[in-house]
């Protein structure tokens, strides 16, 4: 039997990609970890870490020929989301562009988000 191969939990657009890169070719560790975290007013917060090796649960992802880790615990809420960058006059930062996130607050900074449905 054929497996169905499987869907990517997050992409990374070109402009995010090439930030990666940038910023990855001058870190001493050799990955990028995104996950969730609790916290902010609006109840979760996304993160992104520097990581020596993959933890054991962690899913890598590859997309524009950079590798990322995914935190398990944080797969079901990143499930179909965007990593975009954006530049401001006034701020340089990575978007997370996530269809399960159902509210965000004031300040940009803590989302809410709910565990993707799986139809199946």
């Amino acid at each position: 039997m054929t497996r169905r191969p499987r869907p990517k939990i997050v992409t990374l657009s070109d402009v995010a990609a090439d930030r990666v890169k940038a910023i990855m070719a001058k870190s001493e560790k050799p990955y990028l970890r995104v996950g969730v975290t609790n916290g902010g007013c609006a109840g979760m917060e996304y993160v992104m870490d520097y990581a020596d090796a993959p933890e054991a649960f962690d899913e890598v992802v590859e997309d524009h020929d950079v590798r990322i880790l995914v935190k398990a615990e944080a797969v079901m809420f990143l499930l179909g989301s965007v990593i975009d960058h954006e530049t401001t006059r006034l701020s340089s930062r990575f978007v997370f562009r996530n269809p399960n996130q159902t509210d965000a607050c004031g300040c940009g900074e803590s989302v809410t988000i709910e565990p993707a449905k799986i139809e199946g």
